[in-house]
């Protein structure tokens, strides 16, 4: 975990993953903490880097203060993590209140979205009388004493059958936070609304709910698709409020399916240029990119292109193979061949996160099925590299 100071606060977060992978940003629900994604995080990383943080008042998080709390803060903290990860755009998912950060992004912020998934939230939570009811009780209760009777709402019946210890974990979770963060955050919920704010946002949305949620049951998600222009709504059966703790695995394979690139059909009708281009950022870095473009001339431009659209569209936009896998693969041909662009992928291996071990195993089938010499060039070049500890 690491800690950024935003506007005069501390606030906890997690990047984890290869930079040379797509963004996701993850928000986690109103009185949980970001380890609600710890049981998605191993299925996620493979092929995105992925960004999670607290609250105010939440976790690790640093309590709010004296001012109410806006949608607009929650997102503002968002784009700055976003902005520290380096990632222009990210995709961005989030539950219940972290779905709220996700229509502030949708309507305020569509720029910087890959994508938006957004679960067992709505435009409109309940209604102003409910949430300034329960802030005035967290204020004089506490967090600790009410833990009890919100965190039960949270998760289906049979989940707590399944797991009987996620209720004393989760009441312990909750109890921990700040009082007076968690009832402006209430208040926010209360006061704030996106009806009328989100038809016409030209960007990629998934609504998922769960058929036993009793905080935001399928008909506030049915009521937020409408607002989503008919966004595609997904009930999860038997499953409450927050998917990625009761079903980690089946929430990860919707959320990988929607942050897929849709390549469309290549055989018909190629790559865009703009897809192979957002990946050739994120492999190679926007230095690299930048400065392939700025020297093309007149005479290699289409080539530039091409390679665009069919080294970086087509290939390794697809995701069949983790990117980690395709610099393995990419690296064996290139030192096998001996072509002057290993020492580009030798780099870009060590950017995506190939290990040492890694890269002699793909080394020595080099010396194995290509020839000895081939690797033994490409080791002394990976070492130029900073490859491998001096001895």
């Amino acid at each position: 975990m690491a800690f950024l100071n935003i506007n005069g606060r501390s606030i906890a977060y997690r990047l984890l993953g290869s930079e040379a992978n797509p963004l996701v940003v993850l928000a986690h629900p109103l009185g949980m903490s970001q380890a609600v994604w710890d049981d998605v995080l191993p299925m996620l990383l493979p092929r995105y880097r992925v960004l999670t943080w607290d609250l105010p008042g939440h976790g690790a998080s640093q309590a709010w203060g004296e001012r109410p709390i806006t949608p607009a803060d929650l997102a503002a903290e968002a784009l700055a993590l976003a902005d520290l990860a380096g990632a222009e755009r990210f995709h961005f998912a989030g539950t219940s209140i972290g779905g709220v950060v996700g229509q502030q992004l949708i309507s305020e912020h569509t720029e910087r979205l890959l994508s938006a998934t957004l679960t067992n939230t709505g435009a409109v939570i309940g209604n102003a009388e409910l949430w300034n009811t329960r802030a005035g009780r967290i204020r004089v209760e506490g967090l600790a004493a009410m833990s009890e009777e919100i965190v039960p709402r949270w998760f289906a019946p049979a989940c707590f059958e399944a797991e009987p210890a996620l209720k004393a974990g989760w009441c312990t979770q909750m109890g921990r936070g700040d009082d007076d963060s968690y009832a402006r955050l209430c208040e926010m919920l209360g006061s704030h609304a996106f009806t009328g704010k989100l038809s016409g946002k030209p960007v990629k949305v998934q609504l998922l709910g769960g058929s036993e949620d009793l905080a935001t049951p399928p008909s506030t998600l049915e009521a937020l698709a409408a607002e989503l222009d008919g966004a595609p709504l997904e009930i999860l059966e038997g499953v409450g409020h927050v998917p990625s703790v009761e079903v980690p695995g089946l929430f990860a394979e919707t959320l990988l399916a929607v942050m897929a690139v849709d390549l469309g059909d290549v055989g018909a009708n190629g790559v865009d240029y703009a897809t192979g281009l957002e990946t050739r950022k994120q492999v190679l870095g926007e230095a690299h990119v930048a400065r392939s473009t700025e020297n093309a001339t007149s005479l290699d431009a289409p080539f530039q292109q091409m390679i665009t659209r069919l080294a970086w569209g087509e290939l390794w936009s697809n995701d069949d193979l983790t990117r980690r896998e395709r610099s393995m693969i990419t690296t064996g041909i290139l030192a096998a061949l001996g072509r002057e662009e290993l020492t580009l992928h030798l780099k870009t291996a060590k950017r995506i996160g190939l290990t040492e071990a890694e890269l002699r195993q793909v080394l020595m089938h080099v010396a194995i099925y290509g020839g000895v010499p081939a690797a033994n060039h490409a080791f002394a070049l990976a070492k130029e590299l900073g490859w491998g500890d001096a001895r």
